[in-house]
């Protein structure tokens, strides 16, 4: 799934993007960790992987937890 980064905290290793729609989905330190990466800048394009769906389950919008995190590549 693609999205846009929308914050990112380079202590914590963590932030958020927005999904297509305008969503926005927290991640995490773990999640940003597997994707390999060393820093993200708001606005850049990212794949992401996320698991849940059930509204109510912990995580983000309708349950859902990003577990993956890396940049977009063409």
């Amino acid at each position: 799934m693609q999205a846009t980064a929308y914050t990112f905290d380079p202590q914590t290793r963590s932030g958020s993007v927005l999904l297509d729609d305008g969503t926005p989905l927290p991640f995490d330190a773990a999640a940003f960790d597997a994707g390999g990466l060393r820093l993200l800048r708001p606005g850049q394009r990212v794949r992401i992987e996320c698991t849940g769906q059930a509204a109510g389950a912990e995580g983000g919008p309708e349950g859902r937890r990003v577990t993956l995190v890396t940049l977009q590549t063409f």
